[in-house]
């Protein structure tokens, strides 16, 4: 809901109507205290708020509302009238408005604002309620931590193991954690920057639009990231490993790319691979983050090319030679991409390295890391070679049992 303060009734009914129109919820109020009284009492997704009115005039009710935890993410758009000097909008801006409209002003312009500052808040709600999930979901693993740790004493050896393996997922909790209170307010940052831009500028600017456009990416690129980054976590967890196909996997993940593929008129070809034993869903998702690499970080102009190749071996190596049938099965991803080069190698599995545009290429930095966390749960090892302008190949090792 909208709500208008204005002392000025005949100046509250108009607005109300046009907020009406364009199916936008709307509340009044006649004076600064009545306002204050209002907000504290109902939510308000925007305040459209006058500049003068008796006793207790706009400025004030601003600097009240932002020095409370409870009102001051609200939107306010002051609109006035009188106060057109240089040194009142300055004002309005320091006090923490998100814009400053002096009369007469366009009906339709003035309902883009709203709904613009409107969009915006929703998602600062939605990313603000992400992130408190993610904040408990963390403590309450960090409190289980805790709890394990107080038994240790009291448990054999074994349990000591298992203890590291915890301080290990504790480590990588504590990674997590920072990354919610720092990487992720990145999008957030450029929200409230692109909503200055589209104050200061919209008003006489054609590219208003594409400044909103690139607010919405960036909260879009937000989702993706706490996306990857649960994906992430949840490799933490133990579970029990089985026969898998990797035949079966190869051809579902060339399924769920068919719109992409088809879009750069890509090659997947895979000769018969072998059955090892590890976990459907992880190996899935390793090869999944591998193709989708190999597609994205094509050269222009030249349609991927991947091949994807197996073969035995006696050891768990990556350059020993193959055999009929080995302990190990040794698998390679080859592409005719942009390629990189090695001397990067120790940085590309890392968390929220990349080594390419990110304007140009999207994605979190976390694909190639997820998919070294796999290789590592399944005893394997993985590497990488590479010539850039002339692709890629990943290389991993398994153990077949």
């Amino acid at each position: 809901m909208i709500l208008i303060v204005d002392d000025q009734r005949e100046n509250i009914i108009p607005l109300r109507k046009i907020l009406e129109i364009h199916g936008l919820e709307s509340d009044s109020a006649e004076s600064g205290e009545e306002a204050l009284i209002k907000i504290l009492k109902s939510n308000y997704s925007l305040i459209i708020l006058d500049v003068q009115m008796p006793g207790m005039d706009g400025f004030e009710v601003m600097e009240i509302m932002s020095g409370s935890s409870r009102t001051k993410d609200i939107p306010v758009i002051f609109l006035s009238a009188i106060s057109k000097e240089k040194k009142y909008i300055s004002r309005g801006y320091e006090t923490g408005a998100v814009d400053y409209i002096t009369k007469p002003v366009d009906p339709d312009l003035l309902i883009l604002k709203v709904k613009t500052f409107l969009k915006l808040y929703e998602q600062k709600q939605e990313l603000r309620s992400i992130r408190d999930i993610l904040s408990r979901e963390i403590e309450i693993r960090k409190e289980a931590q805790n709890n394990l740790e107080a038994k240790v004493e009291e448990r054999t050896r074994e349990l000591v193991v298992k203890n590291e393996e915890l301080e290990l997922r504790n480590h990588e909790l504590q990674q997590f954690s920072w990354v919610v209170s720092h990487d992720l307010k990145e999008p957030l940052r450029k929200i409230e920057m692109f909503s200055k831009i589209v104050k200061e500028r919209y008003i006489k600017s054609e590219d208003g639009v594409e400044y909103v456009d690139r607010t919405i990416r960036s909260a879009d690129r937000m989702s993706r990231l706490i996306t990857d980054l649960l994906d992430y976590s949840r490799l933490s967890s133990t579970v029990v490993p089985e026969v898998t196909d990797l035949n079966s996997i190869i051809n579902e993940v060339t399924t769920d790319f068919d719109y992409l593929i088809e879009e750069k008129g890509a090659k997947v070809e895979a000769e018969n691979l072998a059955v090892i034993n590890g976990v459907y869903s992880q190996l899935r998702q390793l090869f999944q983050n591998l193709i989708g690499n190999s597609i994205k970080f094509a050269r222009e102009n030249n349609p991927p090319i991947i091949k994807v190749t197996g073969e035995y071996t006696d050891t768990r190596s990556f350059d020993s030679p193959a055999v009929p049938f080995g302990a190990f099965y040794r698998v390679t991803v080859k592409d005719n991409g942009i390629g990189f080069e090695e001397k990067y190698l120790d940085r590309i599995f890392i968390i929220f390295q990349s080594l390419n545009d990110r304007q140009r290429y999207e994605g979190t930095g976390i694909g190639l890391a997820i998919a070294k966390k796999i290789v590592e749960k399944h005893n394997g090892i993985i590497s990488a070679k590479s010539t850039p302008g002339e692709g890629s190949s990943f290389i991993m090792v398994f153990p077949v049992q």
